[in-house]
């Protein structure tokens, strides 16, 4: 299969294609940079512009790129958050929609952020979105792939929970915090995050591109959500290191303002409902484990 995968060089962008490149796929980075190899798709969301030819080329679309949400959030963050995937997002879909030989599957990236604040309820797909600020990014996101749906297009969206990988994300801004033994519970410590790790993250976009009656929300999550407390417990354990200095709330919020209450200090229970339902395995269900294996020496 021929696949264009945008957002290329951020974390799940380059495990993926390394993944899908040892699955015998061929794949075409859609890049803002200008091309420097012949599987390079160029384009500039910021301008609406994008190498509509190129695209011809391919089988499927795998659409990963976004403004990073890490940071305090000031308005212009906010602007950019939305913008880089609803205008992102808008463009890639609107262009596919017309082309004269359309890609099968347009796989869309999306996050959990879309439930908002479930407290200690399970939530799966069918769950209503909630009224945060990633609440409404993640339901304009999802929105905005539209145009491909209504032209034929097999449309996916990737609602993906904490993303456990070395070499970005979350996880690799904990380490050097509790590798000085500085690591410790966020707020009560009571509320659920919802975690993949990055072998199964890469492993269910595989699956849903080959999986040709997959098309919605599927939650990437595992299936074992936990507590931040357990979280917290689980990866001092792995590091052998303590957790003795917690991270009150108040303290997270003057540290990062809103994006701690929606992220941190949010509770997500998020389970894989339609992924497993879908027959979807599991390679690395238990957060323990999952830790060894993304933080073994390489």
């Amino acid at each position: 299969m021929h696949i264009a995968i945008s957002g290329s060089s951020g974390v799940i962008g380059e495990a993926a294609c390394r993944h899908l490149e040892a699955a015998g796929h061929e794949i075409y980075r859609i890049v803002r940079r200008p091309p420097n190899r012949s599987t390079d798709i160029s384009w500039s969301p910021d301008t609406d512009q994008i190498n509509a030819a190129e695209l011809e080329r391919v089988d499927a679309v795998v659409h990963l790129a976004g403004e990073s949400i890490t940071g305090r959030w000031s308005a212009a963050k906010k602007k950019r958050i939305r913008e880089s995937r609803v205008r992102g997002t808008t463009l890639l879909s609107q262009t596919l929609a017309q082309l004269n030989r359309k890609p099968r599957v347009l796989i869309s990236a999306s996050a959990i952020g879309y439930y908002g604040n479930c407290q200690d309820r399970i939530v799966d797909e069918s769950s209503a979105s909630g009224d945060s600020f990633l609440a409404e990014v993640c339901t304009a996101w999802e929105e905005a792939t539209a145009a491909a749906s209504d032209a034929g297009v097999r449309v996916v969206m990737l609602r993906f929970g904490i993303v456990l990988a070395r070499a970005g994300g979350a996880l690799a801004q904990m380490l050097p915090v509790f590798n000085a033994c500085g690591g410790g519970i966020v707020g009560t410590g009571r509320q659920w995050w919802s975690w993949v790790a990055i072998d199964d993250a890469v492993g269910a976009i595989q699956h849903l591109l080959e999986h040709e009656e997959a098309r919605g929300p599927f939650n990437v999550v595992g299936p074992n959500p936990v507590s931040n407390r357990q979280f917290t417990k689980t990866l001092g354990l792995v590091l052998s290191r303590p957790t003795l200095l917690p991270v009150p709330a108040f303290a997270a919020r003057l540290a990062l303002g809103q994006m701690a209450d929606e992220t941190l200090l949010s509770s997500q229970r998020v389970v894989p409902g339609a992924l497993q339902g879908d027959g979807y395995t599991f390679s690395l269900p238990d957060l323990e484990q999952a830790l060894r294996h993304v933080l073994k020496p390489s």
